[in-house]
């Protein structure tokens, strides 16, 4: 990985990234992150700077980084744009030392507080703000802080009556005051270091693929047959109709943007639930014994059923 000789600048990563800075001085703040090339997305602790994965760098990275794992994480402008206003909650938090801080604290939690293997959102909670997938603020007291920086930080932001009523207001308006309180002050951290930048990187790109599908692959599992064969029939009288696992690949790129969208996972990680899925109904030998147009309606309900039962039963290592 530290031969593939890719840089930020030169690409739309460096346009991005001025936005960002826009942005930033819009907001009256001072502070600027500092960026570099790693293996993923993250800003490391004690470094108010952020690590891109380096397939946003080169088009025919981005192309085998979708090849290997379904999908580009950040590949859109606007994808790009609310991880890096998240990301930036980080450095900031890092950059001014809120985390210590005793309201930062009482509003938000203790940074000490383990990040944890498994969370269990509450979907409906009104707590947290709603930024990226999977409801993520409510992971960990700094994602709670960072997802609400980068709800407040948004051009054209309309948090004050978006989130009227709701308890995650108070933690607006405190983000508001603290950020109206730094904003052109020096920060305490201003570390330019560069953490498992890509240059040092000597992974093989077949090594770093083969690492990240196993860690976003499931475990072997069997679903619940009894919801299948409500779904399809294993009745001898549909022997000849359109086998269900047939159906089930046929609308296999369909139904696993739909999840993936639903849920907030990895395409990769909903891709390998479908094969469980498609596999078992092959050994149930399950067909379609009404109209596809209906079957294909179901098969949306049932499987988000059988995926989000999956994942919150602790199958699953959500990404952090």
């Amino acid at each position: 990985m530290n031969q593939l000789h890719v840089r930020i600048e030169g690409t739309v990563l460096k346009s991005r990234i001025e936005r960002l800075y826009a942005e930033l001085e819009a907001r009256e703040l001072r502070f600027r992150p500092h960026f570099w090339l790693s293996d993923e997305w993250f800003s490391p602790d004690g470094v108010p700077g952020i690590a891109i994965p380096f397939y946003l760098a080169h088009p025919r990275l981005a192309r085998l980084e979708n090849h290997m794992m379904l999908e580009v994480e950040g590949a859109s402008e606007g994808a790009c744009m609310r991880i890096l206003r998240h990301e930036t909650g980080h450095t900031i938090e890092t950059a001014y030392r809120l985390y210590r801080r005793r309201k930062w604290q009482e509003i938000f939690g203790k940074r000490s507080q383990p990040y944890p293997e498994y969370y269990q959102p509450k979907p409906y909670s009104r707590n947290f703000v709603h930024h990226l997938d999977m409801w993520y603020a409510q992971s960990h007291p700094c994602e709670d802080f960072a997802e609400t920086f980068a709800v407040w930080m948004k051009p054209r932001s309309r948090w004050k009556t978006q989130y009227e009523g709701w308890p995650a207001m108070k933690k607006l308006q405190f983000v508001d005051e603290l950020m109206h309180e730094i904003g052109m002050t020096r920060p305490q951290v201003s570390s330019k270091q560069h953490m498992y930048p890509l240059k040092s990187l000597r992974k093989t790109l077949r090594q770093h693929y083969a690492d990240r599908r196993l860690h976003y692959g499931i475990e072997t599992t069997n679903f619940n047959d009894s919801e299948l064969r409500k779904l399809f029939s294993d009745s001898p009288e549909n022997s000849r109709r359109v086998p269900a696992a047939s159906f089930l690949r046929q609308h296999r790129v369909e139904f696993r943007r739909y999840l993936a969208d639903w849920t907030g996972q990895y395409q990769y990680t909903i891709d390998e639930i479908l094969s469980e899925i498609i596999r078992r109904c092959e050994e149930l030998n399950l067909r379609l014994d009404r109209p596809p147009a209906q079957v294909r309606r179901d098969a949306l309900v049932m499987l988000t059923v059988q995926v989000m039962n999956y994942l919150h039963n602790g199958h699953h290592q959500v990404a952090l």
